[in-house]
């Protein structure tokens, strides 16, 4: 009986003993989890074995993906898909972003812009055709697939603006075959379309009360009447008793890449009218594209989604020894928040988080500079105001 007696004893002791260290691991593992990969076991993972094949070997092949805590709205941003001029390949990350879209389940897809390669006088219809036919298969299609809404710009690689000498559309064509393509019933963006006349140019659109206003900046100036269009719309009541406007253009108000990318006619030319039409009608953030340069930031209220690459070609920004990448942002809309906007950008190729404070604190580009969206201008020491009067100017670099 004695002996009994001590055997149990053992047996309980050592299940209690086991429960315990189970226990104690755990715990030490919940102080020591990096956000990576505490957020990786909450409720926003989504379950591995109800993703499509190709999104679940994607996720495997990363075991600390990171997966961001849900917003009121989310947003997946992408932009500048293209490849070489007339291409109808996309780069393997074109695809990738596409196939990790059930990992996220947004509201919406974002575009700022270039979905195929045009701009070439010499491209034939059957080849601009063609192109945009490979934006479907690649992109489009899956998302109509999905049910998942898809907002969209202009680039200049999809029908620039650009304009001859007598005021005619030098890509004329290219124009007109973006507009038809996506103004065939069967190319729906899924968009629920305040005013369409003008679409895929300019055009509004509201989606779980946030106003979005799409214009065509594909070229670095919009026309006077056009702006009129753009002041009327920011001022109606379906802009101003939105929760939250956001607009999307692809050429940006401010330079924050190297190279072709810093200069006039890359970026709007008159960037600081802009910016004041779209703080008095308080839109939140300018999302955009063509600088293939991933730049979180702001000047003065407004805030500046320099969106980056998920095609071929991203860049460097200026004065940044930071290797170029491609990304794609998850943008959670909290409409209690004070910062209303949570971005979570990837690098496209590894997945790894894109830790937006190791980015330059702002960029001296040549038509003004751009604060990093955690960066006040009262935040910058002497020494950098000073770089940046001594680069630019005090007006380009001054209190905003």
């Amino acid at each position: 009986m004695l002996s009994w007696r001590r055997f149990s004893f053992l047996i309980i002791l050592g299940f209690t003993l086991t429960i315990f260290s189970f226990a104690c691991t755990n715990l030490n593992r919940g102080t020591t989890q990096t956000p990576q990969t505490a957020t990786t076991q909450n409720s926003d993972k989504p379950a591995i074995s109800s993703l499509p094949q190709q999104t679940q070997e994607i996720v495997q092949s990363r075991d600390d993906l990171f997966y961001p805590p849900r917003g009121d709205v989310r947003l997946v941003v992408i932009s500048d898909l293209n490849s070489a001029y007339g291409s109808t390949d996309y780069d393997p990350e074109v695809d990738k972003a596409i196939d990790l879209l059930p990992v996220w389940e947004p509201d919406m897809v974002v575009c700022a812009g270039d979905m195929v390669a045009g701009q070439k006088t010499s491209l034939t219809e059957p080849q601009i055709k063609a192109m945009w036919a490979a934006f479907d298969d690649h992109v489009a299609a899956p998302l109509r697939q999905a049910n998942i809404p898809f907002g969209l710009t202009i680039g200049n690689h999809d029908a620039s603006g650009a304009k001859g000498k007598e005021g005619n559309f030098k890509f004329k064509q290219e124009r007109d075959l973006a507009s038809e393509y996506w103004n065939d019933p069967e190319h729906d963006p899924g968009i629920e379309f305040i005013d369409k006349n003008e679409f895929p140019f300019f055009y509004t659109f509201k989606h779980k009360d946030i106003f979005f206003m799409s214009w065509d900046a594909s070229t670095h100036r919009i026309p006077p009447e056009k702006l009129t269009w753009v002041e009327k719309a920011l001022a109606s009541p379906e802009a101003q008793q939105a929760k939250m406007r956001i607009l999307i253009g692809h050429l940006p108000l401010y330079a924050v890449a190297e190279g072709s990318r810093n200069k006039f006619g890359a970026v709007m030319a008159n960037p600081e009218e802009l910016r004041a039409i779209l703080e008095k009608y308080n839109v939140h953030t300018y999302i955009s594209g063509h600088q293939h340069a991933y730049y979180p930031g702001h000047r003065g209220k407004l805030q500046l989604l320099h969106t980056g690459i998920i095609g071929s070609g991203p860049r460097q920004l200026i004065d940044s020894d930071i290797t170029p990448f491609k990304t794609i942002t998850v943008l959670d809309i909290n409409f209690d928040s004070p910062k209303l906007t949570t971005y979570t950008t990837y690098d496209m190729k590894t997945l790894e988080l894109i830790d937006y404070k190791q980015l330059p604190r702002f960029l001296k580009g040549h038509n003004g500079i751009v604060l990093r969206r955690d960066v006040e201008y009262q935040d910058l020491k002497a020494d950098e105001k000073a770089g940046c009067v001594t680069k630019l100017d005090e007006k380009l670099c001054g209190n905003q």
